[in-house]
């Protein structure tokens, strides 16, 4: 509706005067509200302002939208999605994709009778499609601010006071955001090294990793986490000689200790090396690449490393700087991320804050279900989050998903229990498709049958895990799994067997 016909249509409301009932004058002004809705200008008060346009800061802005509530979302980076849609998890799962299809042509395409007189990579290619996938994603997020009414000013935010936010906006001006709730929904950053300078060339964040524009002779990784190994794998597969360097005396460390070892072996068929118990004293680069220097992680003698490229994958920390948390008051723990009840909201009255900057797993999908449940309270209904019951996946081949508690924890909580396991080489759909690397592992409390953990390491397993993530939620027992029926062949039937080894015996196996 254009500007002029909105005057016209307040001009005409305010001039009615059919009645001063209440009523009437609650109906005239929904009639204004709702002409202005869209066009709102920073002086306005918000009911919700979420500053972070990330997987919480977009979800949270589109719930408090839909339930009633006028809504802004500020976001620095121009482009909503946060750092898992514009340089995390989708672009790095676009390459994976990719790098796996071009390994499989190379690799297992002869054993299925598919034939080829050369494979070869088109990096730019590659990088295409998934600038392309992330381009749309990005535009479809706007798509739907729109469709829900959320006002998107795109600049970065910082607190003047508990209601209300100062915007540097990308285009070079500044604005006020006011607010009676602010969702603080920044995201995290990489974490740096004492020492490492990275440069995004030669000595690269996750973000670098995404865009090389050739791919390197010899790639070395810092840190064996999630994000590490993934990068690592799409490297590796299209050439990279990869080495993995680790503090730790084990790769991603919150994985169940069993499943672990299958998955590093798994790796290490893959060419895919590890050096653990490893400390990088420093970094440096050289006319042709980067040198490492390593000892013991308890001390020794040093050695040299090259490598033509070096990717920092040592975890993530919260991202709060200059938001002026310390202006209003905003309590924050050691490390950064910032306190919150269980309604997510903080020490300072209105301000909440959800996702990365709190306790709880760094995911996104965590972030989001944080989103929902904090603008649910804002809006005076229940939202819940437990974040013992939020699966993670690592998306390599195979992948390793998991939900609930490792056989580590419940030993350590002195829990009796039971464990239930089946692996995929017994599994049909896996031997019928030549991929059936992996095992599906259940853990179930001993007296009741109570499902306390599961974990799927196998071709889609991210996918397999859902069913687990269901039944931990409701609470099920592993007979519950084992006596629901399962389409034939499929990989999801390694599930089921695996939940009839808990409670009882296989079948297949």
């Amino acid at each position: 509706m254009a500007l002029a016909s909105l005057a016209r249509r307040k001009a005409y409301l305010l001039s009615r005067n059919l009645s001063n009932s209440p009523a009437d004058a609650l109906k005239y002004s929904f009639s204004l509200s709702y002409f202005s809705r869209g066009f709102a200008s920073g002086s306005e008060e918000n009911d919700v302002v979420v500053i972070g346009g990330g997987p919480g800061g977009y979800v949270a802005a589109i719930k408090a939208a839909q339930l009633g509530l006028k809504t802004t979302c500020i976001e620095k980076r121009g482009t909503l999605g946060g750092t898992c849609l514009n340089v995390g998890c989708i672009p790095s799962k676009a390459l994976l994709h990719s790098s796996h299809m071009y390994h499989e042509a190379k690799h297992s395409f002869p054993g299925h009778g598919v034939k080829f007189s050369s494979v070869e990579v088109d990096l730019s290619a590659m990088m295409a499609q998934k600038d392309k996938a992330v381009s749309n994603l990005t535009r479809g997020i706007e798509g739907l601010f729109k469709k829900n009414k959320v006002n998107y000013v795109k600049g970065y935010g910082k607190f003047i006071s508990p209601s209300e936010v100062s915007v540097d906006t990308i285009e070079g001006g500044s604005t006020v955001v006011k607010g009676k709730n602010i969702i603080i929904a920044t995201g995290s950053d990489v974490k740096s090294l004492p020492g490492i300078t990275i440069d995004e060339k030669r000595i690269v964040s996750s973000t670098g990793a995404l865009a090389l524009s050739e791919v390197p002779k010899k790639l070395i990784v810092i840190g064996a986490g999630y994000i590490g190994l993934e990068m690592g794998s799409v490297w590796g597969r299209l050439g990279s000689e990869v080495t993995v360097v680790e503090f730790a005396p084990d790769i991603v460390p919150t994985m169940d200790g069993e499943v672990r070892k299958q998955f590093q072996r798994a790796l290490e068929k893959q060419k895919m090396k590890f050096m653990l118990k490893t400390k990088v004293v420093g970094v440096e680069t050289t006319g042709n690449g980067v040198k490492l220097t390593v000892e013991p992680a308890a001390g020794g003698e040093q050695t040299t490393l090259e490598a033509d490229v070096v990717l920092v994958s040592a975890g993530r920390t919260p991202f709060t700087a200059g938001l002026g948390l310390d202006k209003i008051g905003v309590e924050t723990d050691k490390i950064g991320r910032i306190l919150v009840n269980d309604r997510f909201a903080t020490n300072v009255p209105g301000v909440y804050a959800i996702g990365d900057v709190i306790p709880g797993p760094m995911l996104a999908h965590k972030a989001e279900e944080d989103g929902f449940a904090c603008v649910e309270f804002i809006a005076g209904k229940h939202g819940h989050v437990d974040y013992d019951k939020v699966p993670g996946v690592v998306y390599t081949h195979p992948e390793v998903a998991s939900v609930g508690k490792t056989e580590e924890q419940v030993k350590a909580l002195g829990i009796e229990y039971r464990v239930g396991k089946f692996p995929f080489l017994a599994n049909s759909r896996a031997k019928a498709i030549d991929d059936a690397e992996g095992i599906v592992k259940i853990l179930a409390d001993k007296e009741s049958d109570k499902i306390l953990g599961v974990h799927i390491m196998a071709p889609n397993a991210g996918e397999l895990i859902h069913e687990a993530v269901l039944a931990i939620n409701y609470d099920a027992s592993s007979e519950d799994i084992a006596r629901v029926c399962h389409a034939h062949p499929t990989m999801s039937e390694a599930l089921k067997e695996a939940a009839m080894a808990t409670y009882d015996k296989p079948i297949h196996v």
